[in-house]
């Protein structure tokens, strides 16, 4: 039997559909990340932040607390990155430092009372400018979205710990 290979991205061509998908997730990208859109957002739910510092408190409200590191590599920045982050939110008392209960040399980053509402508040004037300009379309269009980019997000995500896996084994690994 011949061993079956993954076809790498460089040699795979993409398909008509993926390239319009990539285009379309370009320009929402583009759109949610206007420096303008940020600041106005920021300004109705009272919360002076930037758009580094709102991504990581969004993600340490949706996950456990965790070490710096680990926030990095979650958010595929470098930890030099999150520390300046953490230090800017947890002087707006968004965020605290708690010990690590695995090893009391190391701390974890926490959500505050205070970080809490922030994200609350943010997610909810999002959700409300999302509810507007999707108002014309059905709970089960709604509901097929949502669905859709849930699995594209933990397709992507697979993929890339397939990969990661593959470049820390080593060329020797890759090979069908």
């Amino acid at each position: 039997m011949i061993p079956m290979s993954t076809p790498t991205p460089a040699t795979t061509p993409a398909s008509t559909e993926v390239i319009e998908i990539e285009r379309a997730l370009t320009r929402i990208a583009y759109l949610m990340g206007r420096t303008r859109q940020h600041d106005r957002l920021m300004a109705l739910v009272g919360v002076p932040l930037d758009r580094a510092a709102v991504a990581l408190l969004r993600q340490i409200d949706d996950s456990e607390p965790m070490r710096p590191g680990e926030l990095a590599n979650r958010l595929a920045v470098e930890a030099s990155h999150v520390t300046r982050q953490v230090q800017q939110l947890v002087k707006g008392g968004y965020v605290t430092r708690v010990p690590d209960p695995d090893d009391r040399r190391a701390q974890r980053i926490q959500i505050t009372k205070a970080g809490q509402e922030a994200v609350d508040r943010i997610r909810d004037m999002s959700a409300r400018g999302m509810q507007m300009a999707l108002s014309d379309w059905s709970p089960q269009e709604l509901q097929q979205l949502a669905t859709l980019f849930h699995r594209m997000v933990d397709d992507f995500l697979s993929y890339a710990a397939e990969v990661g896996a593959g470049e820390e084994a080593g060329p020797a690994a890759r090979k069908p």
